[in-house]
């Protein structure tokens, strides 16, 4: 069987993603896969989530923070942004997610915006609501262990 000349095979796009969530939560690359199916389903159908054909390629994430690569077919950027924006949640933890931005190749996408990531995670005792407690801190984020889960916080909340 032979290849597709270059001028009939399908051109793609590739979107970089910061994905935060608490430094409790597990996500792993097939949760997160099914998760993006189905937000883009709900949001234009079987037909159209079809036209846009997410696929996650790349898939990283620890203490809270991670980043992927999303391929799309060109001309769909738009629809891809807008079916990443209706993910909440993965595997029952909320997430957030962030498109870093676009390009044409795997190889341009992963160099420019994804591992670029210099903040140091680091665990130390902080006071907050009037007690001592745990905390994960990095990039400017405070992640405030308290008794019914983290508590998202700044530098500037902590005394």
């Amino acid at each position: 069987m032979k290849h597709l000349p270059k001028h009939l095979r399908p051109r793609w796009r590739y979107l970089a993603v910061g994905i935060e969530s608490w430094p409790d939560a597990s996500l792993s690359r097939g949760a997160f896969q099914r998760e993006l199916w189905y937000a883009a389903q709900n949001l234009y159908g079987d037909a159209g989530s079809a036209e846009v054909d997410l696929t996650v390629l790349d898939f990283s994430f620890g203490d809270g923070c991670g980043e992927t690569m999303v391929r799309a077919r060109r001309g769909e950027v738009d629809r891809a942004r807008a079916a990443l924006a209706c993910v909440d949640a993965v595997d029952g933890h909320p997430v957030g997610l962030r498109v870093r931005g676009v390009s044409g190749t795997v190889r341009s996408c992963s160099e420019r915006y994804l591992n670029r990531r210099t903040g140091k995670s680091d665990e130390r005792n902080v006071v907050f609501a009037n007690d001592h407690r745990h905390a994960r801190t990095g990039n400017g984020a405070v992640d405030v262990e308290m008794p019914e889960g983290f508590v998202g916080a700044t530098q500037l909340d902590l005394p």
